[in-house]
């Protein structure tokens, strides 16, 4: 095993970070490491923004539901699916590249695009012994959050990722089954298997929540996620996407 794999494994969430911000360098470093990331037919189709305004930091954490360390960390940066500069290029070089652009398919490449990108800014960052925590509560209200970054029309603001240096070390969670996640030829359908599965994953989940909590919390990962989605929540999305003219047909 070498050092990028046991980078990769060793990841957590982390919410705890020094009053320290990070160094032009390591921002830099970051950057370019997501920018190293694959992109569908070389459309880069994302931006990212880096906040640094304290006052900005406030109000993005009040949006993401009060979580202090989207305020408190060593630099805060918001991956954005971006197919502006792209209907810019169709006009300046008088290609009309609307219908691409307004398309599920071009929408889900931008999509895309900004995960692979944020997801080796990640890793760079936690390799350079950083910790980092993605923050998707600022799609609580991503019209506010397009007023304080100034976005123009066609970019979407995705997620956050807070990163920074590390006061408080967490617990890994332990992740779904090895044969639950990975399908060979085909996807697996026995009910009964899948069930069994996901079954051996709740006893260990519960016993990861009992130990870590003193026995004052043990609940089952499915029941977690039955109740989670039992509550709607951000029915908006669709509308705000279209409103911003993307993925209208």
């Amino acid at each position: 095993m070498n050092e990028v794999i046991e980078t990769i494994l060793n990841h957590r969430s982390l919410r705890h970070f020094e009053d320290k911000p990070l160094t032009a360098e390591q921002i830099k470093t970051i950057v370019t490491c997501a920018q190293s990331a694959s992109t569908s037919s070389f459309i880069q189709a994302y931006s990212i923004i880096g906040v640094k305004d304290k006052e900005k930091k406030k109000k993005l954490a009040e949006i993401a539901g009060n979580q202090e360390y989207v305020e408190k960390n060593g630099h805060f940066f918001i991956f954005c699916a971006d197919l502006y500069r792209h209907i810019t290029i169709g006009e300046n070089e008088h290609i009309n590249v609307s219908p691409s652009i307004e398309s599920t398919e071009k929408f889900m490449v931008a999509l895309i695009d900004a995960s692979l990108a944020a997801q080796n800014a990640a890793i760079a960052a936690e390799s350079m012994g950083l910790g980092i925590c993605y923050i998707g509560g600022i799609r609580n209200n991503l019209d506010e959050v397009k007023k304080i970054l100034k976005t123009p029309e066609r970019v979407i603001p995705l997620f956050g990722l807070a990163i920074g240096v590390p006061t408080k070390l967490t617990e890994k969670k332990p992740r779904l089954p090895y044969d639950h996640i990975y399908h060979e030829d085909e996807y697996e359908q026995d009910k009964e298997v899948y069930l069994s599965q996901l079954q051996n994953y709740d006893n260990l989940i519960s016993s990861y929540y009992e130990e870590r909590t003193g026995g004052k919390r043990k609940d089952r990962w499915t029941e977690q996620m039955a109740i989670m989605l039992d509550r709607k929540s951000r029915m908006y999305m669709k509308e705000f996407i279209q409103k911003n003219k993307l993925d209208l047909k």
